[in-house]
């Protein structure tokens, strides 16, 4: 077991765009790939945009407990990749100011009018636990 700190981490981190985001349906855990447009300096908060009408927003609203899974590229010589778990908590943010601070001009391919999109939300993840595999080196991280 190796003992990484949060910035050693995020440099290993550094250039992995989509991570996976699990919330609680139901009783159930539903999952879906978000991209977190280019924004991959991490220091355990992650953003994704998303309309407040889905059905991934009315989840975090009634239980903020969230899960990312990331999975970065496979490594030399045969060995795993680089694998992240991360628990934390979500919160929706509907300040235009912030959404507008993460905004990236690629996003217009899915929120054509940008910030001023009727229901777009900004989905903030902050880390509380990072479990984390890099090849057969493994450890865990208390944010």
């Amino acid at each position: 077991m190796t003992t990484l700190t949060l910035p050693e981490l995020a440099k290993k981190m550094a250039g992995i765009d989509f991570a996976m985001l699990q919330t609680h349906a139901a009783g159930e855990i539903d999952g879906r790939p978000m991209s977190n447009n280019g924004d991959v300096d991490y220091d355990g908060d992650s953003w994704f945009f998303a309309l407040e009408s889905t059905g991934m927003v009315q989840q975090i609203e009634a239980d903020p407990k969230v899960a990312l899974g990331f999975t970065g590229s496979k490594s030399l010589l045969g060995k795993p990749p680089l694998f992240v778990h991360v628990t934390g908590r979500a919160a929706i943010i509907r300040e235009r100011g912030v959404l507008a601070q993460h905004w990236v001009e690629e996003l217009e391919r899915w929120f054509e009018q940008g910030v001023d999109t009727p229901g777009l939300v900004l989905i903030h993840v902050h880390a509380q636990r990072i479990q984390y595999w890099d090849g057969e080196d493994h450890g865990e991280l208390t944010v």
